[in-house]
């Protein structure tokens, strides 16, 4: 079962003075254009999230990309691969945060640090969260055995964080408590709490966290 443990600017008159100075600065170059690939996921997540899963069809994806469903085929075998992928999102953002803490103890200090930076990014995911809300069942379906041995090293690499024995037992179970905090909020960050902006919203998480480790 699946479960949780993740995008060109208008060219402006020639010769002018913020255009000479704007060719030696990188922040002021447009965002490279996103690869066919997530371009298929993103409107396939805005599809999910709006239509559902069920509802939602190849053939539709493909319109809305202005590409015909051959051109989806080359990228993902099937609807159940782009659904798999969007969740696979996430994944990612488990795997980054494990990365910072592998093989040294955790004190609260940097579990704290550690979930603001899951909080923000997460909220810039925060339309996967509602796609997973709004499609459980299409997402319990879905069986692959990367993601599933992913999955289970994802949560096993927590468990030993969290059961780490140079750590106090109290705060272990504050930083299990935490944890949970951020992902209830995340999950509940779609229709619940669909009208909060996400800095309020990451305001309020960072908030729940600090009182939870501060005890």
């Amino acid at each position: 079962m699946v479960t949780v443990m993740q995008a060109g600017a208008d060219a402006g008159a020639v010769g002018s003075l913020d255009d000479v100075e704007g060719l030696d600065s990188e922040k002021d170059a447009p965002p490279a254009p996103a690869s066919t690939r997530e371009r298929i996921l993103d409107v396939a997540l805005d599809l999910f999230t709006e239509k559902g899963f069920d509802a939602t069809s190849l053939r539709e994806i493909a319109e809305q990309l202005g590409v015909t469903k051959a051109a989806l085929y080359y990228h993902f075998a099937s609807k159940d691969d782009i659904l798999m992928a969007l969740h696979m999102r996430l994944h990612e953002l488990g795997k980054g945060a494990l990365g910072q803490i592998a093989g040294e103890p955790v004190t609260l200090e940097l579990w704290g640090d550690l979930l603001n930076q899951i909080v923000d990014q997460m909220l810039a995911q925060r339309r996967i969260f509602l796609m997973h809300e709004r499609n459980q069942a299409a997402l319990e379906k879905l069986h692959r055995n990367d993601h599933d041995a992913e999955h289970d090293d994802i949560q096993n690499k927590f468990r030993q964080v969290l059961s780490d024995p140079r750590l106090p037992l109290r705060d272990r179970v504050r930083m299990a408590c935490s944890f949970g905090a951020v992902f209830a909020g995340l999950f509940m960050s779609g229709d619940a709490f669909e009208g909060t902006s996400n800095q309020e919203l990451g305001d309020l998480l960072r908030d729940a966290v600090q009182d939870v480790l501060a005890g």
